[in-house]
């Protein structure tokens, strides 16, 4: 016997009979002799219904209230789906986040799990029922609702398969798996079997939709074996898991894109000790997550620094900046919301050499100039125009051989001199 968390997504849940069909599969694994934890979103749509009747009463509301509203979608899939597996013979239990007091932080709208008292599920698991609990929502030190975040629901899955010691987490939507690249981008894009837990966490934090970033996270330190399925076939799905040798094979394992980025540039800020200390200390009081940063080089005592935000963020950014900006004395603020970030991902690329100048190179024979760059260990991140992005995402996934059968894929490498001749950055 096993004990499998399954998340299911708003797609997944999107109506009735696609809860009944949970229901058969929640029942079905229980028949195979496994203790069942089911986790679902709101339905297909709900999140943002709500969010437009908050909008209807404030274009600024309080965070707090906000999370109030927005947490009721999970409680509406949660009797229907604990009522479908009811009505199909079976017992089921749900729970809200603070049935089974999931404590976060008092981030509203993007709070982090802290703790979760699993007694309530293993004692419902005991008595035999399928326990159906709440994605995406918990509750503070002081009781105020939160919530986690878009795809938080995931976050919620892989929290309890952690707390639970479970021996899978199986994450449901309406993907069958992990691709190469965003298949509505490249047709070409490959369904992966297996991904390790850091490319993962790259893709995720790169614009990757098909898992929050905050559950890869949770599965890598709690070494949770996580499974990516699609509730409507019986695809096998993709495993993210931990890394072994032959997956150090291939250069790249993805191509991941985000246009939900806006770049902000701090103009003549003096060269001094703490300016930029001030200048993101005040994003930090405000909880607003930057991405690259860029500093110049230093030009008759000032420089000039540029940051990437959440486009979420970007108009309280931009007056958080502005202030900041002049208390620093810097000379000005100049914004860009017409931004993409695209970026390649594989474990592979710390041991080739050569795989950030086949991407510039790339970008630079498609005409594409490049605005910013990043590099990690096994990711490299460029800043283009949003109009090139689709035209960067299919470049980039044919160069690296992502769209050719496997047997085949390309994992040579280019001089560094060969591939920066023309690139244009």
């Amino acid at each position: 016997m096993a004990l499998i968390v399954q998340k299911y997504g708003g797609t997944s849940v999107g109506d009735t009979e696609r809860m009944k069909n949970v229901a058969r599969r929640c029942l079905a694994a229980q028949k195979a002799g496994h203790d069942v934890v089911v986790v679902v979103s709101a339905m297909s749509g709900e999140t943002n219904r709500l969010l437009k009747l908050v909008a209807q009463i404030t274009d600024r509301p309080n965070e707090r209230e906000q999370d109030v509203v927005v947490a009721t979608g999970e409680q509406v899939s949660i009797g229907l789906v604990a009522l479908a597996i009811q009505a199909q013979g079976g017992e089921a239990v749900s729970f809200l986040g603070h049935q089974v007091r999931i404590v976060t932080d008092s981030t509203f709208s993007k709070a982090r799990i802290k703790s979760i008292d699993a007694e309530p599920i293993r004692a419902a698991l005991a008595r035999k029922q399928i326990v159906v609990v709440a994605g995406f929502q918990g509750v503070d030190e002081t009781g105020s609702v939160t919530t986690l975040g878009r795809g938080g629901s995931d976050t919620t899955g892989v929290a309890l398969a952690a707390a639970l010691k479970a021996d899978a987490c199986e994450i449901y939507t309406d993907v069958d798996g992990v691709y190469t690249t965003d298949p509505n981008v490249c047709p070409a894009a490959k369904k992966l079997d297996r991904i390790t837990y850091e490319e993962m966490l790259e893709l995720a934090s790169l614009g990757a939709k098909v898992l929050q970033i905050r559950s890869v996270e949770f599965a890598m330190k709690y070494k949770v074996p996580l499974w990516v399925k699609s509730s409507f076939t019986e695809d096998p799905g993709t495993l993210v898991c931990e890394e072994d040798a032959s997956m150090e094979d291939v250069l790249v394992r993805g191509v991941a894109y985000d246009r939900n980025e806006a770049k902000i540039t701090v103009v003549g800020v003096p060269d001094q000790p703490g300016a930029a200390a001030k200048l993101f200390g005040a994003l930090d009081a405000k909880h607003i997550v930057v991405d690259l940063i860029v500093q110049n080089l230093s030009r008759d005592g000032r420089t000039d620094v540029t940051f990437t935000v959440a486009k979420a963020d970007f108009v309280k950014a931009h007056e958080v900046v502005k202030q900041a900006a002049q208390e620093v004395g810097a000379t000005g603020v100049e914004v860009d919301d017409t931004i993409a970030k695209v970026s390649i991902v594989g474990v592979g690329m710390r041991n080739h050499s050569g795989v950030a100048a086949r991407m510039f190179q790339t970008l630079s024979q498609e005409g594409i100039n490049i605005q910013l760059i990043s590099t990690s260990e096994i990711k490299t991140s460029c800043v283009i125009h949003t109009k090139y992005t689709e035209l960067a995402v299919r470049a980039l996934h044919t160069a690296f051989g992502l769209d050719a059968p496997p047997a085949v894929a390309a994992t040579d490498t280019v001089s560094e001199a060969d591939a920066f001749q023309g690139t244009k950055a």
